[in-house]
């Protein structure tokens, strides 16, 4: 195991106040951000009077149900700026997502923005066991992708020494963690598999590295990947969420005390859990899609933002603040098989049960005839013969049968065959014809 993280003793006073002071703030908070937004914005002073309400109708926290939903296509409609609550002379960065389906998604920040974000990613850091003067490697890409630059803001202002690598350039990236000896790294965690690839070829023991806690995000990872990464590196492996939509990285935080799913920073973001075919709002302890509403942002303010990720609000442990379950999918990289239900981390799961396999997995829809078919393809480990290989694969259909209900083929892979990420890992190869 990890060696233990020291106890946080620079807690904000927002850390430890009560539900019933949390509470009241959140809708203080949220009264000014709906209001910010209808006055400001003309999608929502339109989409409000369609809902028939009014700022002055939110008097409670449960009135935000009654107000519509914000979903990434409102962003798109609404390219480049038209999103903005504040003069465009104001905003003093803007980021963009990849923009795969045509246009990007925009947001953008004021000053103060840019502030809360980095107390918050400098808060997430701290939960996670980083401290002030802790040297961090920072693996997130820079640039329009809100991760590298966030993460970075908020490691200064915690107080860390940043290595600001960005992603790709492997070797280097190994040959720095190995030169700079840093406390933490952030990273998303496919492409950390990578990192621990390449120092296992370099003849490094990833056991021996300074790491002693990685900060993994921007896609969806299992309990089975965090008990894999804490083995192979002897370092805390703990979880960080967070959208460009809302903010970027540093929306909630898993605590390296508990590792009991992530405390969301509900004084900046507040969170519902919604039946994602209804819309309807769900009680706590229930699984659903998770829809954020910023309560502090100037730049561009967001009231129900549909996230797509799929989980559920717990309460509080570590913090007072509830916590959201690991992320267990997306309901738009949901995989339905002859009318199974199937997402690409139950398949991590059952893959990394397997020692003659890697962690490195795709899975391939393809259509044959009216039938779509998925096969997981996988690399075997460097250490496993082909007959292990072969009985992994059969392995690997049964788990998937017996688990989850559907019938898939599998391919078992040569090392280093399957496309290595330096950021989020294509998970989903879809060669189906359109």
């Amino acid at each position: 195991m990890p060696a233990p993280i020291p106890p946080d003793h620079g807690l904000e006073p927002i850390e430890t106040a009560s539900v019933d002071e949390l509470r009241a703030l959140q809708l203080e908070r949220l009264q000014w951000s709906v209001r910010h937004a209808y006055e400001n914005v003309d999608h929502y002073r339109k989409a409000f009077e369609a809902a028939e309400v009014h700022p002055d109708d939110i008097t409670e926290l449960a009135d935000l149900a009654r107000l519509p939903f914000t979903a990434k296509a409102t962003l798109r409609d609404n390219y480049p700026f038209g999103m903005f609550a504040v003069p465009r002379q104001q905003v003093i960065r803007v980021h963009a997502s990849s923009g795969t389906t045509g246009r990007p998604t925009v947001v953008g920040y004021t000053r103060n923005d840019l502030d809360v974000w980095a107390t918050v990613v400098a808060r997430s850091i701290r939960a996670a066991g980083g401290r002030p003067g802790d040297i961090l490697h920072n693996a997130y890409g820079y640039g329009l992708f809100t991760g590298g630059l966030g993460a970075h803001g908020g490691a200064e202002k915690l107080g860390c020494t940043v290595v600001p690598v960005s992603g790709g350039m492997t070797e280097r990236q190994v040959q720095l963690i190995n030169d700079f000896r840093p406390d933490l790294i952030m990273v998303t965690p496919s492409y950390m598999l990578n990192i621990i690839d390449e120092m296992e070829r370099q003849g490094l023991d990833p056991r021996a590295s300074s790491l002693r806690v990685g900060i993994f995000g921007a896609e969806p990872w299992t309990n089975e990947m965090r008990t894999s990464m804490e083995e192979r590196l002897d370092m805390h492996a703990v979880d960080i969420y967070g959208l460009s939509e809302i903010i970027g990285p540093g929306v909630a935080q898993e605590c390296v005390e508990t590792k009991d799913g992530l405390h969301l920073w509900e004084d900046h973001f507040y969170p519902e859990i919604i039946d994602p075919l209804s819309g309807e709002v769900l009680p706590d302890g229930e699984e659903g899609e998770l829809v954020l509403t910023s309560l502090t942002k100037e730049a561009m303010p967001v009231i129900r933002y549909r996230t797509r990720d799929l989980t559920r609000l717990l309460p509080g442990t570590a913090r007072p603040m509830r916590r959201i379950e690991k992320i267990t999918g997306r309901t738009d990289d949901m995989i339905i098989l002859r009318g199974v239900n199937l997402f690409p981390t139950q398949i991590e799961e059952l893959v990394l049960k397997i020692p003659a396999l890697t962690p490195h997995f795709q899975c391939v829809l393809t259509r044959r005839g009216n039938m779509d078919e998925l096969t997981v393809t996988v690399e075997r480990a460097e250490h496993a013969t082909a007959a292990e290989a072969a009985e992994a694969a059969v392995h690997v259909r049964q788990l998937v049968k017996r688990t989850i209900g559907v019938t898939v083929g599998v391919e078992v892979k040569e090392p280093f065959a399957i496309e290595r990420s330096v950021g989020k890992m294509r998970r989903i190869v879809d060669n189906r014809p359109r």
